[in-house]
Order: structure tokens, then sequence, then C-alpha cells
């Protein structure tokens, strides 16, 4: 893979200029959907629509056959970012793993805080599931925060009582609000996006005075027993790097089949840089064919059980 692509994003990244002071909740907002707003992917068709009582989009590849789907839920700190900012990257993994998506708009922080978009994360699923989609048809996926997400939104499934889905990837998750991960200091040179304090802030805005601890919030500290398989790709130059190395061994100690990928010198959800950075696009390759593999195999499974005795 080439080092000169990686440098090259390094540098992009360091060069973003930082304010002075903290900029507002709107401003982030507007500068983050600035910089990755953007349309799906070609021949990928979206439409808006309403799941679980939220806006989401819907993302239909052309190369979309059979009756897999995938529930993509979007990074951003639990505070900003949207399926818009994320139709490129949600769209771009459908449509290698040839799957109609649906994003979800679920509540952010300050004004929804810990735990509405759990709430809504998991009102998304159980809604896919009621109209008839079945857990062996069903994948998820999301990236930083929306990667902690996804993991919360499988533990209060199971909570619930409603089955488990095929699979589930996992883009530099965040799922340690406690900020205990050593890398979270460690990496505090390497990383060229966040520091301690920006990942503290968005904690802040998000649980407030809440327990940090709480599996829901922090799924890295929770019983991870009966989740799906996971495959959790992260990059080596992220302060959240152990947010992704503990959950993969917390996930293994859990008996749940889990890959971890690491990209050396490679920055939080480089995935976001696919057709510019070769390794975005191996890693996505490999994302979409691990959600075939599961899907394949989960729908075998659901037949065989189906199938009548003789």
């Amino acid at each position: 893979m080439s080092r000169q692509q990686r440098d090259a994003l390094d540098a992009m990244l360091r060069s973003a200029p930082r304010s002075q002071t903290p900029p507002t909740v709107e401003e982030q907002r507007s500068g983050f959907a600035a910089a990755f707003a953007g349309p799906a992917p070609q021949g990928i068709v979206t439409r808006r629509t309403v799941l679980g009582g939220r806006p989401a989009l819907e993302l239909e590849p052309a190369e979309a056959v059979g009756p897999g789907r995938l529930l993509y839920l979007h990074g951003g700190g639990y505070v900003i970012g949207s399926p818009d900012t994320h139709a490129a990257l949600a769209g771009e993994l459908a449509r290698r793993a040839g799957l109609r998506a649906v994003s979800v708009d679920y509540r952010l922080a300050p004004e929804h805080p810990f735990p509405a978009a759990v709430d809504d994360g998991l009102a998304a699923y159980r809604e896919l599931l009621e109209r008839g989609t079945g857990p062996e048809d069903l994948v998820l996926a999301g990236d930083s925060a929306g990667g902690g997400l996804t993991l919360a939104t499988l533990l209060a499934a199971r909570e619930a009582g409603l089955p488990q889905p095929a699979a589930a990837v996992l883009f530099s998750p965040w799922t340690d609000l406690t900020l205990a991960g050593e890398s979270m200091r460690s990496k505090a040179e390497a990383d060229p996006i966040f520091t301690e304090a920006d990942i503290r802030a968005y904690a802040d805005l998000y649980i407030g005075a809440g327990d940090r601890a709480n599996c829901l919030a922090s799924p890295v500290l929770a019983d991870l027993t009966g989740l799906p398989p996971l495959l959790v790709q992260v990059g080596a130059n992220e302060v959240l790097l152990d947010d992704a190395v503990r959950l993969a061994g917390r996930a293994g100690a859990a008996d749940v089949e889990v890959t971890l990928e690491v990209g050396p010198s490679l920055p939080h959800v480089f995935q976001h840089f696919y057709d510019r950075l070769d390794e975005a696009d191996a890693a996505l390759d490999r994302a979409a064919r691990f959600l075939d593999a599961h899907l394949s195999t989960a729908g075998r499974r659901a037949a065989d059980h189906l199938e009548p005795a003789h």
C-alpha cells in the first residue's frame, strides 16, 4: 500500500485550522456537513424515509440482490453528523456488499443526551424486524460514535429479547466514554484529527453528569456474550485505538467471533477516503466480503432450521 498516500492524508488532516476558542455545536455541525456532505456513490438510488420514528436515508445500489439489508449508524461524537454526511461511506459499503442500506438520523446531543441515540438505534432495528426482515438477512455497521452506537444497539436488542443480526462491522468505534484507553494519551502525537480534550468534550455533551461507565454508553465495559460476528477496523494513528483493541479482546473472551484489523499509520475512519487511499478501498472490500459471508452463513442456517423433517 502507498506510504505516499498515507503521508499526504496525514498532512492534509493536520493542516485543518483549529480555532483558538472552542466552536459552538452549530459551528461544528455546519463545518462537518461542509466537509463531508455529498452525494451517494454513482449508481445508488437514495430515498428519504422514516424508520423507528426518525428520518432516515435509504441507499439502494444497482447491484443489490436478495433480501439482505444493512442498517448504518453514522459517526460524529453523538453531537454532529447525519445520514447526509455519511451517504458516501454508507453507500460505498452497501455498493461493495450488494446490499440495500438504510442510515438513521438518530437524535443528537446535547439537545437529546444519552440514551436517546440508543433508543433510536433500537427502534430502527426493531422496526426492520417487524417489517419482515429476518435477522439472518440483516447486518449493522457504524463508524466512530456510530460504531459504539451499533454495539449499544446490539446490547439493547439482546436485553429486549430480540434476535441478533447476522454480523456487524465497526469502523474506528468509540466504545469507552470513560476515556480509559492508554492510546488516548500514547497516540496523542500520532493522531492528526483528535485530542483527548476533543473526545472528552463530546462525552460531556452526550452524557453530561450521567454514568460514563453505563454499558450502553461504554459498550466495551459490557458483557458481550451472544453478540453476532464482529469485524473491527481501526487506524494505528488514533487516540481511539484502544477502544477497538480492548473491544476485540473482550468480545473474544465472551466467545464472540471477532476480527480486528489495525491499519498502520492510518487515521480515524480512514475508510472515508476510498478512491484516494488504497488502504481504504481494501478495507471496504474486506468489510463487504465479511458481511456477505455471514449473511450467506446465517441464511443457510435459517433455511436449515425451517426445512421440514423427513
